[in-house]
């Protein structure tokens, strides 16, 4: 028996078979339930990724409004992403040790409560703080909606389901994010990316009431204080220094500084996890091979997809003028052919082929469509020049990202399952904050040094074509290399059966 107990299991883990003290179960607790869970933490999920790109739109709006510099912008992108990035291990060991339910619950209202913050702000401070305090709920409420899941379907065929469509929100999340920014930004105000949050709350919170199991683990390990410590202030390091990169240069202290010491203080708490009684990420979680490679793939395709949602939006809006509307409807397709890909890949190619040949294949094409957005130019049309590798790459990341998902969380023990989650968060956050920073930086330098060599009033606007196309280059070789990386890491042959949702049944 796990460290968990039955109280804590999902409402249709307890359908499947009879209940612990070997009575039936009762009639009101029907298999399909679980479907309704997976609702529930879609919703949930969606609200936490739509918050990634929602409020980018709003930020010229919200900035006028609240009269704050071009130089303090970035704060309201980075309070969010810094407490998130830093607390999602916490988090993720928090919802094995006290309760899915409970820190599922906790996050969607504190949630809440910070969006409602944010949007009310009267001043820039105030803003930065509901971000921040967003950051920290999202860190509670993401591991634990993806370990809920990883242990409420134990069956294969429902399992590929279930992560097919939950993949497929944390990749087309973005997308819809953009336009649901647009569109409350246009037609009501800044505030509303901020408010709708308390819609997608009411209703994950009520979901989760009705279909989710209260309880708690029987067995509670103490938590891991040095190593929590170690990792969040690490991580918090990490992220902050690359976020630096967009303000300072890459030789600055500021930059190098805060990376170094990130890195040493991670791989301090990867030393302490080997000595630690009650490790907060313990290593067995890490060192299986196809997981590794699932984390590493996460990682380098959450650093290569951010040049597309970045700079094609730049592109749409400043060189063609589409309307912030105009914009999110452009990404429509691609999270189409997201979904598509990720129904595709979790029900039929990975449970008959594997993930060597999906997740390669997949990063490939996305690296082929980021290298044709390289043509783009002044004169492109959507139909005839955007739509065509907007769905390569959508169906691409439909290939990878689903996949990696349900192989990084299967087989893990029902006592890891929160934390293997949070790794997962971790491992998209950290890469797609190294994204950022890294193609910013990239395209910037390209842009400054076309202007030092152009004149003339075309100068600007081709200026800014070149550093789209460079970030779009380095997104392709980022996600080129990813390929190739999980090629080599991934084990090949198709899973086992017994490997296939047998995560929580080995630990019963």
């Amino acid at each position: 028996m796990s460290s968990q107990s039955a109280a804590d299991v999902p409402v249709d883990r307890l359908s499947k078979s009879p209940a612990q003290d070997g009575s039936p179960v009762p009639p009101t607790e029907k298999a399909n339930h679980r479907w309704w869970v997976l609702a529930v933490i879609a919703v949930a999920q969606l609200m936490v990724v739509l918050d990634a790109t929602v409020v980018n739109i709003a930020l010229p709006s919200a900035q006028k409004a609240l009269d704050f510099n071009d130089s303090n912008r970035q704060w309201i992108v980075t309070a969010y992403s810094l407490s998130f990035g830093s607390l999602l291990l916490l988090g993720g060991r928090l919802a094995d040790l006290v309760g899915r339910k409970v820190v599922f619950q906790i996050g969607v209202v504190g949630f809440a409560a910070a969006s409602a913050l944010a949007g009310a702000a009267q001043n820039f401070e105030v803003l930065v703080a509901g971000r921040a305090l967003q950051g920290l709920f999202g860190a509670l409420l993401a591991p634990a909606a993806l370990s809920l899941l990883n242990t409420t379907f134990t069956d294969a065929k429902e399992r590929a389901k279930a992560f097919g469509i939950y993949g497929a929100i944390a990749g087309a999340g973005g997308g819809v994010g953009l336009l649901l920014g647009g569109v409350l930004t246009e037609h009501l105000s800044w505030r509303w990316t901020l408010y709708v949050n308390l819609i997608f709350a009411v209703i994950a919170f009520v979901g989760g009431v009705v279909f989710l199991r209260k309880g708690a683990p029987g067995n509670r390990p103490k938590l891991d204080l040095p190593g929590t410590a170690l990792v969040t202030v690490g991580l918090f390091f990490v992220v902050y220094g690359f976020s630096n990169a967009d303000k300072h240069h890459w030789g600055s202290p500021m930059t190098w500084g805060f990376l170094v010491v990130g890195a040493a203080l991670v791989a301090a708490f990867s030393w302490w996890q080997t000595r630690a009684e009650h490790p907060l990420l313990p290593l067995r979680v890490l060192l299986d091979r196809n997981r590794g490679a699932s984390f590493t793939v996460l990682a380098v395709s959450g650093a290569g997809m951010f040049g597309v949602f970045l700079f094609l939006t730049y592109y749409l809006q400043q060189s063609l003028a589409y309307t912030p509307v105009k914009t999110g409807l452009g990404f429509l397709p691609m999270i189409g052919a997201l979904m598509v890909a990720a129904q595709l890949a979790t029900n039929s190619l990975l449970p008959k082929l594997g993930p060597r040949p999906i997740v390669p294949l997949g990063m490939l094409m996305a690296a082929a469509g980021m290298a044709w957005l390289t043509v783009l130019d002044l004169n492109s049309t959507y139909a005839a020049n955007i739509l065509p590798p907007l769905l390569v790459i959508g169906f691409g990341l439909g290939l990878v990202i689903p996949a990696a998902m349900s192989v990084a969380t299967e087989r893990v023990g029902e006592e890891d399952a929160g934390v293997a989650s949070a790794a997962v968060n971790t491992m998209q956050q950290v890469g797609g904050s190294i994204g950022t920073a890294l193609l910013n930086t990239l395209a910037a330098s390209a842009a400054t040094s076309y202007l030092a060599h152009h004149t003339g009033k075309m100068a600007v606007p081709n200026a800014a074509l070149h550093s789209y196309s460079t970030a779009y280059w380095w997104s392709a070789a980022l996600l080129a290399f990813g390929g190739v990386l999980s090629l080599l890491m991934y084990r090949g042959g198709r899973p086992a059966p017994s490997e296939q949702g047998a995560a929580t049944a080995v630990h019963m």
